[in-house]
């Protein structure tokens, strides 16, 4: 296929887990991009096919109790494959999607993981995402789920999150691919985990250390945190019309 002048080739790694998909979503508008998906499936044929204006690493794992029980696995998960990525790829830029747990919970082995792979990309023009909590389509494991299904929430219930929805996640990071640096990225206006639970009327126990989860300044136009508390009382919805049927 002959590509544009203008037409950037871009791989996305992880293209089928829950961030991944999300940005190959808000590709589909772009005429822009040359867009390879990449899953395990193809992952090496992907690697020696030619040169990347964009490689976008969505592949990290972002399961916090199996990183604590796991560390060695989860390290590497991130930060082994991150190396690869940097070094066995040809590419012009990196945007690495990370954690704010890379800042904000150095005391976990996921969070000294996520900031040791964010190490290996700390150079040039490469771009650096640490992404806040998320909800939409496809969500299956995380804190709203577990409010959402009365389970025991492991933080403190004053523990502060930029809940953000994963389709403005993806729609941002393709309109900003040209940013570069580390920042943060998630809802304004951080609301506490308690909120959402009380406004959902979950009965949830919360036991735990706080874990703030928060942005470290406001983003324009970014939407607000207490966008989650509707998100889960359509599933909750959801979930009373299915047990009705």
């Amino acid at each position: 296929r002959q590509l544009s002048f203008a037409m950037r080739r871009i791989a996305l790694i992880g293209a089928n887990g829950f961030v991944g998909s999300s940005i190959a979503r808000g590709f589909i508008a772009n005429r822009n991009t040359d867009l390879v998906a990449v899953t395990r499936a193809n992952y090496e044929v992907a690697r020696i096919d030619g040169y990347y204006d964009i490689l976008i690493n969505a592949a990290m794992p972002s399961k916090r109790f199996w990183a604590q029980q796991e560390p060695a696995k989860d390290f590497s998960e991130t930060t082994e494959k991150t190396f690869k990525l940097v070094n066995d790829w040809n590419w012009g830029k990196m945007i690495q999607i990370s954690s704010i747990s890379a800042r904000s919970q150095l005391n976990t082995v996921y969070g000294r993981n996520k900031a040791s792979a964010e190490k290996l990309v700390e150079f040039g023009d490469n771009l650096i995402l640490r992404l806040g909590p998320m909800y939409g389509d496809g969500l299956d494991k995380g804190v709203l789920i577990d409010i959402l299904q009365n389970k025991t929430v492991f933080v403190a219930r004053n523990s502060h999150y930029c809940f953000a929805p994963i389709e403005w996640i993806g729609e941002w990071i393709v309109r900003n691919l040209d940013t570069t640096g580390v920042m943060d990225l998630g809802a304004n206006e951080a609301i506490t985990v308690g909120e959402v639970a009380d406004a959902v009327n979950s009965n949830s126990v919360f036991q735990g250390e706080i874990d703030n989860q928060v942005l470290s300044s406001p983003i324009i136009d970014a939407p607000l945190a207490k966008g989650a508390i509707e998100f889960v009382n359509r599933l909750k919805l959801k979930k009373g019309r299915d047990e009705n049927n």
